[in-house]
């Protein structure tokens, strides 16, 4: 059952005005990622893919990360929009968060934009920003959507989401 879209007030979005299938989109916004106390990314150069009651998932060019930051992680998964993931442990300085981060080396037709960038779970991290503003992660272990003030939901993840 699709529960009620929260309001949307001047400046925001609603997930739930987002497409099925996703769609993927770049965005002039600059995306900075915090862990072990330093910066391991900061960059203007951001995709978002928009999928219906996510918030939007950052994707960032792999080659931006501060060396060291992405190392490959165990395991893979698909989407059945994306095509097949493959993941990365993520460090900064003595911190490791194993498969933190995950990649679509060969994207599925639509997505091509993915290639060669990388989304970071933001419950894993320090600090994700999107614009200089914190995001909060979205709910649930499995889902890597950030939330930020002009998204508005409610957002898959939370407690009773699990049949929209």
């Amino acid at each position: 059952m699709r529960p009620q879209p929260d309001p949307v007030g001047p400046g925001q979005e609603s997930v739930w005005d987002y497409p099925r299938p996703p769609r993927i989109e770049r965005v002039a916004r600059r995306a900075q990622i915090e862990l072990g106390g330093e910066i391991i990314v900061d960059t203007g150069d951001v995709v978002r893919v928009l999928e219906t009651s996510h918030p939007p998932v950052y994707y960032l060019p792999i080659a931006d990360f501060a060396p060291g930051a992405l190392t490959p992680g165990e395991g893979a998964s698909h989407c059945e929009f994306k095509g097949g993931a493959t993941y990365f442990d993520v460090r900064g300085s003595d911190e490791l968060r194993p498969r933190a981060a995950w990649t679509y080396p060969d994207p599925a037709p639509g997505f091509e934009l993915l290639a060669g960038r990388v989304a970071v779970y933001a419950r894993l991290m320090d600090r994700c920003r999107i614009d200089g503003v914190e995001v909060e992660p979205q709910p649930g272990r499995f889902y890597g959507g950030w939330i930020t003030p002009d998204i508005v939901g409610p957002f898959k993840g939370a407690p009773g989401s699990l049949g929209w």
